[in-house]
């Protein structure tokens, strides 16, 4: 049973163990896609219930149970997942079938990671979140895939174009071949931060004007991950209609998501999957 959510965002397996869809990847036989919920686990307390961080402070045993229901659900093989680090920095690493179970059942043996692209069948790439930005990129001429983690110093460091650079110089990638999609995160509304960190995207950005608004009688701003992201792709030569927003603010819908912001910190961790069959 499935829920469509927005005309960009599917709520799948709801019965079962859900998981966020997007209909720009459904066209693509040969492409697995999803965004976890924080429903259908058996962690507790502020984990509960999906967690999949091992970090968080939950127990493997749950986190690991998590993970093979999920990923069950995907069609994806939990033991040959490669597991970013995400020190919020702007890194992007190609990965092999060599590199399946990295972070999982093998201990990682690169570091500083925030992205990574493959062109190789069934080795499944998985970004985390719970309010950061998770973008997933498929070259539908090249058939390779990108999976990165853009937080706020993230995007405005533009990963996502530091993905496609990636890309191109490693598969031959044409950006204007590039599907992207921005998953769920936090969004527009709910995302304020300090005058430092607008400074940095006023920066960063020619045209902050849809980015970065100032609050009325206050010192703070309110920070639009998602346009910022769409403009990085679009600089990067993405074309703007095959750039999907996915329109899902994990602090507006804690029903759905866990959130960084709203609980202090005292949550689980969600991940994204992509993989090439």
């Amino acid at each position: 049973m499935r829920q469509i959510l927005n005309q960009n965002a599917v709520l799948e397996c709801i019965e079962q163990t859900p998981y966020i869809s997007f209909p720009a990847f459904e066209l693509f036989d040969g492409l697995i896609c999803g965004f976890s919920t924080r429903l259908g686990g058996v962690s507790r307390g502020c984990f509960a219930s999906m967690n999949l961080g091992f970090a968080r402070g939950d127990s493997e045993e749950n986190v690991m149970e998590n993970y093979r229901s999920l990923c069950k659900n995907l069609g994806i093989v939990p033991e040959r997942l490669v597991f970013t680090d995400q020190v919020h920095n702007t890194v992007v690493r190609r990965a092999s079938a060599a590199d399946c179970g990295k972070g999982m059942i093998y201990q990682r043996d690169y570091s500083g990671v925030d992205g990574h692209i493959t062109n190789e069948p069934n080795v499944p790439l998985l970004v985390f979140g719970a309010d950061c930005v998770p973008i997933f990129l498929y070259d539908q001429a090249e058939h390779a895939i990108g999976a990165v983690h853009a937080g706020w110093k993230g995007t405005a460091g533009k990963i996502a174009a530091a993905a496609v650079r990636r890309m191109e110089e490693s598969f031959g990638s044409r950006a204007d071949h590039i599907v992207a999609v921005i998953g769920p995160s936090i969004g527009p509304e709910c995302y304020e931060v300090s005058r430092e960190v607008a400074d940095v995207f006023c920066q960063a950005f020619y045209n902050t004007e849809k980015i970065v608004q100032k609050k009325q009688e206050s010192e703070k701003y309110m920070l639009d991950l998602w346009e910022a992201n769409r403009h990085v792709l679009m600089e990067a030569g993405v074309l703007s209609e095959n750039i999907f927003i996915s329109g899902l603010c994990t602090m507006c819908r804690q029903d759905l998501f866990f959130s960084h912001r709203a609980t202090n910190g005292k949550r689980g961790s969600m991940a994204g999957f992509i993989m090439l069959r």
